[in-house]
């Protein structure tokens, strides 16, 4: 199945609405110009396994960019739209795009970068251009809306967001078959339900992987997709009822956002189109995921997997409300718990997460931390930390990069973030570790206060005794700070490396 299909048969049928414009784009519109975008890249001389960058924001135009590519066989890289010159120049030149594709709202990143783009052989804009810029709008104006000649299947090649470090490009095999003609089953339909009459939700940055995949895969199975331009958490509550959203996909940071607004805006909003709603990219505290059960009733489905698509862990919401906290059991793929000399664990034993049997990946250009996510056994690690209960399903305790030792024992910081996310007054946290001339490292917590009048020391005294009423104290945080925002992805992730190397450069131990 390919949207070529969907328009042969249905060209009305919408694919995807701009959430907040209501623009709309049908099925025969959005096979007609990834017609186009993929002639114009055979025009430019690429073929398959050519590289194309994209720095766009949600723009109607993304998946439209990313469809040409698709079917011309290509590498596409969207990068994320909030990085700044440095990044942005890294990715570009790593993935040796060809192709650079962005829009006038990231004009202050990208005019510095003309002439430090060296593998880039065309630049162009959507909506209006620059110097140095071509008119995407008109470059494809001129092309064919029909099929080129030599489809073939092109792959996302994706960016880590750096939440350790550098990013990582992930490179996966472009796929053998015909375009059309992937063998891979249709999770969508098979795992959460979905089908044409289905309308999937949306409300992350597209350039994110999730985001991307799902999207795209909708796209490829006929459901239409609602694009959100950003997410607020009332207008995401408001679309759902607006469109009669039946599939969307969330992250927990979202979750928390809508559980804080009051009561009577959450009460206005119909929700019950809501079939499914699935969520992923960190892990979700337990009080915060029983809420969002109790509001949205029983459609919470959650998932474990990464960009680099080595393997998928799920589970539905009966299966969480007999393993809280869990983030489910393998699909297509073993799970394997190790120790830091890659001996497997038993049950109950927390390790580094291996899979088994998934899909394979490398690292851009970076041999040495491909080899670094191998195990002897072949088996493949994102580098998480976690256990498996008797049952086999699998608990995330916290990223390996993340673990604070103090005075020798291991303390993973996820425990105490999941605690203060609770607290009424805390919009958002991150816990981490910081010297201490005794121990080694102490723990560490920065706060986003749901208003900066409540930074107060007699809130961060109250948080401090929040979490020890539920944690044992060496766990919990012996001071608090309070920031009015935190650095946060927009796909959930939290750049908590950041903050802690900042601690750390003012404690003149890095």
């Amino acid at each position: 199945m390919h949207p070529g299909i969907i328009a042969e048969q249905n060209p009305d049928k919408i694919a995807y609405v701009m959430a907040e414009s209501g623009l709309t784009v049908t099925c025969g519109e959005l096979e007609k110009v990834a017609n186009q975008g993929a002639h114009l890249f055979r025009r430019l001389g690429l073929e398959r396994g050519d590289h194309i960058a994209i720095l766009l924001e949600n723009h109607p135009r993304f998946l439209q960019i990313c469809w040409a590519a698709q079917r011309a066989g290509l590498y596409y890289t969207a990068i994320s739209y909030r990085l700044q010159q440095a990044e942005v120049e890294y990715i570009v030149d790593n993935c040796e795009a060809r192709v650079f594709i962005t829009s006038p709202g990231r004009r202050e990143v990208v005019e510095p970068l003309l002439d430090r783009m060296p593998a880039v052989e065309r630049r162009f804009m959507v909506d209006d251009t620059i110097a140095g810029f071509e008119s995407w709008e008109e470059a494809i104006a001129g092309m064919p809306e029909t099929p080129i000649p030599d489809q073939c299947e092109g792959q996302s090649m994706l960016y880590s967001s750096g939440t350790t470090g550098y990013p990582k490009g992930v490179k996966k095999p472009l796929p053998e078959e015909p375009y059309g003609e992937l063998q891979a089953p249709n999770m969508l339909e098979l795992i959460y339900g979905a089908d044409q009459s289905s309308i999937y939700l949306s409300p992350a940055p597209l350039y994110h992987a999730a985001p991307l995949a799902f999207t795209m895969g909708c796209l490829r199975h006929g459901i239409q997709v609602v694009v959100m331009e950003h997410f607020d958490a009332e207008r995401a509550l408001e679309f759902i009822e607006r469109y009669r959203v039946t599939h969307s996909q969330w992250v927990p940071t979202m979750f928390v956002r809508m559980l804080k607004l009051p009561e009577e805006v959450r009460a206005r909003y119909d929700v019950s189109s809501l079939r499914c709603a699935i969520h992923a990219a960190a892990p979700c505290p337990v009080p915060v995921k029983e809420q969002m059960i109790d509001w949205w009733g029983p459609v919470l489905y959650e998932y474990y997997a990464g960009t680099e698509g080595n393997g998928f862990v799920q589970l539905n919401s009966e299966e969480w409300l007999a393993h809280k906290g869990s983030v489910g059991r393998p699909l297509n793929c073993e799970i394997h718990v190790c120790d830091d000399d890659g001996a497997e664990l038993p049950a109950g034993e927390s390790g580094t997460i291996y899979f088994g049997g998934g899909g394979q990946f490398e690292y851009y250009k970076d041999p040495d931390k491909t080899a670094g996510s191998r195990h002897p056994q072949g088996w493949t690690t994102l580098g998480d930390v976690g256990y498996l209960d008797e049952d086999g399903y699998l608990y995330l305790t916290d990223r390996k990069h993340f673990m604070i030792i103090s005075g020798g024992v291991n303390i993973y910081p996820q425990e105490a973030e999941n605690v203060l996310i609770t607290h009424p007054k805390v919009m958002d946290v991150a816990v981490f570790g910081v010297p201490n001339e005794e121990f080694g490292e102490e723990v560490k917590a920065v706060v986003q206060p749901r208003t900066m009048a409540d930074a107060t020391p007699e809130l961060a005294m109250e948080l401090m005794e929040y979490c020890r009423d539920q944690l044992s104290h060496v766990k919990c945080p012996r001071s608090v700070d309070f920031r009015e925002e935190l650095p946060r992805h927009p796909t959930g992730k939290l750049y908590k490396r950041l903050l802690k190397d900042e601690y750390w450069a003012k404690a003149g131990a890095r």
